[in-house]
């Protein structure tokens, strides 16, 4: 089973706050949301795909993609989101649970499919992020192989965990997958690929220079 945990948009990407209005991250939150959902649904091969939400806008994507919604109305954050939807999963008898943040807008389908293609049964598979400081993708067999804390430094933490398992552990530099949007410099980078997803229109409809230069005074 797919996982894409979801927060409240509206209080997203607060690090932002120094280069965007607080309409403005809540449209580019939105944005990237519809682009990781938007590469699931293309993804033709893909196990079942959870969002596990309670924002109204994410629910919304999650119905017009068709996928599952799980219910996440205490809005805990993205680790106690996903600890309770990998106790669902388990209770599921789920053989295996892929985690997929909602803020890596770059994401291919070919990137998920060679997850699920290197991936063994039994065993874990971890994607970090472009600073090799956090996690982007977290695949465990079976799906409650070891918890997940995630943070700006979840990477070593999940990768030591895994390999404390005894279970072989892969790991993937995935380009699209790495690159999530924390600082204004990944916006930009975000702006400035290859490509015409509705957050790089967003972005790049901004004065990014402007702003990130202004802001570094």
């Amino acid at each position: 089973m797919i996982l894409v945990p979801v927060k409240n948009l509206k209080d997203a990407k607060q690090r932002l706050s120094p280069i965007l209005s607080p309409e403005e991250r809540f449209a580019l939150a939105q944005a990237m949301c519809e682009d990781v959902l938007q590469t699931l649904a293309e993804w033709q091969t893909r196990l079942a795909v959870a969002v596990v939400t309670g924002d109204p806008f994410a629910r919304q994507c999650a119905v017009r993609f068709g996928f599952e919604i799980i219910p996440d109305n205490e809005n805990g954050g993205e680790t106690n989101a996903i600890e309770s939807a990998t106790t669902l999963c388990h209770r599921r008898g789920a053989r295996s649970a892929l985690v997929i943040p909602a803020d890596i807008p770059l994401i291919e389908a070919a990137e998920l499919q060679r997850i699920m293609d290197e991936a063994l049964l039994p065993g874990a598979l971890l994607v970090p992020d472009a600073a090799g400081r956090g996690t982007n993708a977290a695949f465990r067999s079976p799906a409650d192989l070891f918890p997940l804390r995630f943070g700006n430094d979840s990477f070593l933490p999940h990768l030591a965990a895994a390999k404390a398992t005894g279970l072989p552990c892969v790991v993937l530099e995935l380009p699209g997958i790495a690159r999530d949007v924390d600082r204004p410099e990944d916006l930009r980078e975000i702006a400035t690929a290859t490509g015409e997803r509705r957050s790089q229109k967003l972005a790049r409809s901004w004065n990014l220079d402007e702003r990130i230069q202004a802001c570094h005074g």
